[in-house]
């Protein structure tokens, strides 16, 4: 089972823009690009942290992890 909580962003807490529910599942995704899946150098993407609503399932993504 999913590990659902609580995040904080700024001080303030997340929020579902779909069905406004508070409990979100961590997880990372790669940024891929065309050029570096061309060449076979996804690994080189940045990675985001992803927050997947435990409800809905709607998923924001944040480029650099929260504080």
């Amino acid at each position: 089972m999913p590990d659902h909580r609580e995040v904080t962003i700024l001080g303030k807490p997340l929020r579902c823009p779909v069905c406004e529910n508070s409990e979100f599942e961590e997880r990372q995704g790669q940024l891929n690009t065309k050029v570096a899946t061309f060449f076979d150098l996804d690994w080189t993407n940045p990675q985001a942290t992803c927050y997947i609503c435990s409800r809905c399932h709607y998923i924001q993504w944040f480029l650099e992890p929260p504080a």
